[in-house]
């Protein structure tokens, strides 16, 4: 079973940056994809997405302030948030996609202040 640890989450101001971690318990060059998802209330949502070869997309509203990267030698898939808005505010999620399989982390919060 794949373990992913999301780590880096906290409260900031509106304004400011965080960087999120995500730490696989194998290779992640092995997964299609991965990826981070905020959970507010009654949805879980993509804000941000990397392929194994390296293409990324974005939700509008993370275009321009947020940047996803991997690490292969380290496992480990990053989401660098810079510019953070109240809106921003939710439970972030690791996500981890191989062949049919979806794994998840247990999420780290994110407060944005106003």
């Amino acid at each position: 079973q794949v373990q992913l640890v999301e780590s880096g989450g906290g409260l900031v101001q509106a304004g400011g940056s965080l960087r999120l971690s995500c730490a696989a318990s194998e290779s992640i060059f092995d997964f299609n994809a991965m990826g981070w998802y905020r959970q507010a209330p009654g949805q879980r949502d993509l804000v941000a997405r990397i392929s194994r070869r390296g293409s990324t997309n974005y939700t509008d509203s993370a275009k321009g302030r947020f940047t996803i990267s991997r690490d292969n030698a380290q496992n480990t898939v990053y989401l660098q948030m810079n510019g953070l808005k109240s809106e921003d505010t939710g439970v972030y999620y690791c996500n981890a996609n191989r062949k049919s399989n979806n794994y998840w982390g247990q999420g780290t919060q994110v407060t944005v202040s106003s």
